[in-house]
């Protein structure tokens, strides 16, 4: 074994979402001395702080991992792109930006699940403490946060007609859907100001860079976890051509996302032995539910011609995007401070449910290929469907003891006849809202699935043919106080001391929408327990 190259309180794995904001949090008060370690590099590309230039990023490897999923007969064998941010901002460096709590009834799943100081009051603080929002400060929502909030600022007619035909056919419309309650349709929230994507590395990393308790290594692969008995010392990680080993005196924090973090664990001898064995990596640990409880949303995007150039296809084009560029450089806005999701909507599929289990991301443009998002030359609109709390699990393992060498991943999508009957209906749903008099000027034909698709073995063939990831992988080292939990409610690694995990993949179970504001809450509340621990 190498010798220590240097000794720190707290060695945070993974420069993500999570990761900056531990690292934050854990710097502030100067008293402990904190590493940070990321894979990737540090975000440097022009696309990064222009909203827009998610779909730039979505295909680079130098910010994304381009994981893949394995080929699935739910999914016609298809292998679907599965995006991982790669660099010190993780995921928030390429996502969409959108900003979704989800549901209390979520969190007080969790609570009542066993994960005792997880309910919607007890985690509602770390959300306040989060953002600053633009919209009015109530007992819900807050200003003053490190993370800006702001509601998409661009209001196209053709979104206006959209949310006008959802209140044509019965559903409210509603401007915070973090706030009251979820259900109905109105604009995105997203984590911008001025115009400009705030990630995480923006918002919480930058202010703590110049703390002289902070040290951070980019292009610094983790290898493993060093044990000493059932005790973490620290990580061994390569760093150019060097292996180098860190030690931790307090704690090892996990924050390598829900791919990365149980592959970490796995390798590091920790996991399910059966899987160890077969990677050839020696026992150190038993714990079988390492990498099990893949939770991810699964998407499906409708596509309609539209009768006016009013969409993104032909205004992301020649003259018209010289004259975007031109405004958003003076500006600050238009087209340029679009991300994934213009306008959104919150449905429930039937009667007696306690919220919305269905979410749209209704966007004036359209393309053929989700995971390359070429847009198409005609002028286009997409309804993204989604179901909310997907009742299929899959798996995220190690495959080979090279760490450099991506997992396998099998989200076994469509598994539970419950997913199949709510992305059914979800999708009927859109369609029956897009049919409503106020889309009449906007609405030419639907393109896919396309008038044939009737019945519902025709809409759940789309789905299985062409839905992927929505890109919110989680669960896989999930909290909890039986025998599979990975974790237990402190977010502390079951029978292992001085190890932590704080990250998507401690989610026990699906947060109703878009995972990255979940991300942040739970990293602020895991600083906060790690934090009383150290003061004891």
């Amino acid at each position: 074994m190498k010798a220590v190259a240097e000794t720190f309180d707290y060695i945070i794995v993974g420069g993500g979402n999570a990761g900056c904001v531990l690292t934050n949090r854990l710097t502030e008060s100067g008293r402990h001395s904190v590493l940070l370690l990321e894979a990737g590099g540090v975000g440097r590309s022009p696309w990064i702080g222009i909203p827009a230039g998610f779909s730039k990023l979505l295909v680079d490897p130098t910010y994304n991992w381009r994981f893949k999923s394995e080929p699935e007969e739910a999914t016609k064998n298809r292998v679907i792109a599965v995006p991982r941010g790669k660099g010190l901002g993780g995921s928030t460096l390429i996502n969409g930006m959108i900003y979704v709590r989800g549901q209390p009834r979520d969190y007080d799943g969790w609570a009542q699940a066993g994960c005792r100081g997880w309910s919607f009051d007890d985690v509602l603080p770390f959300f306040r403490r989060i953002e600053d929002y633009d919209g009015p400060a109530n007992d819900l929502r807050a200003h003053g946060g490190l993370l800006p909030l702001s509601t998409v600022a661009l209001r196209p007619k053709i979104g206006e007609a959209f949310i006008r035909a959802a209140e044509e056919a019965g559903y409210a419309r509603n401007p915070d859907y973090n706030g009251e309650s979820q259900d109905g349709f109105g604009y995105y929230q997203v984590n911008q100001r001025g115009g400009r994507r705030v990630s995480a590395a923006e918002a919480y990393l930058k202010p703590a860079m110049k703390r002289p308790n902070l040290s951070v290594r980019t292009g610094a692969h983790v290898l493993s976890v060093d044990l000493d008995g059932k005790r973490a010392t620290g990580v061994t990680a390569r760093i150019g051509d060097a292996k180098l080993r860190f030690k931790a005196r307090a704690e090892v924090i996990l924050a390598a996302g829900a791919a990365q973090t149980p592959q970490l664990l796995e390798l590091s001898g920790i996991g399910n032995p059966a899987i160890l064995q077969n990677l050839g990596v020696a026992v150190a640990h038993a714990l079988p539910g390492v990498g099990e409880n893949y939770i991810d949303h699964f998407c499906t995007r409708m596509n309609w011609r539209v009768k006016r150039p009013v969409t993104l296809n032909e205004q992301t084009r020649g003259v018209k995007l010289a004259m975007a560029v031109a405004q958003y450089a003076a500006t600050r806005r238009g087209i340029l401070t679009l991300g994934t999701g213009l306008v959104h909507g919150f449905v429930r599929t039937r009667e007696g449910l306690e919220g919305p289990d269905v979410q749209y991301f209704f966007m004036h443009a359209s393309y053929a290929n989700a995971a390359e998002r070429v847009l198409d030359r005609k002028p286009g609109m997409t309804i993204g469907v989604t179901q909310l709390r997907p009742q299929s699990r899959g798996t995220i393992h190690a495959v080979s003891p090279d760490p450099l060498a991506a997992p396998s991943i099998r989200p076994n999508f469509l598994a539970e006849e419950e997913d199949r009957r709510v992305m059914v209906e979800g999708m009927k749903i859109a369609r029956h809202i897009v049919e409503q008099a106020p889309m009449d000027a906007f609405r030419d034909m639907e393109t896919s699935p396309g008038p044939d698709c009737r019945t519902d073995a025709d809409w759940l063939d789309f789905a299985r043919s062409n839905g992927q990831t929505i890109y919110h992988i989680c669960g896989t080292c999930r909290m909890g106080t039986d025998e599979k939990a990975v974790a237990d409610p402190t977010l502390k690694l079951r029978g292992i001391e001085g190890l932590r995990i704080a990250d998507a993949s401690i989610m026990p179970k699906m947060v109703s929408g878009n995972t990255q504001a979940a991300v942040f809450m739970i990293a602020e509340k895991a600083a906060d327990m790690i934090l009383a621990d150290a003061a004891k």
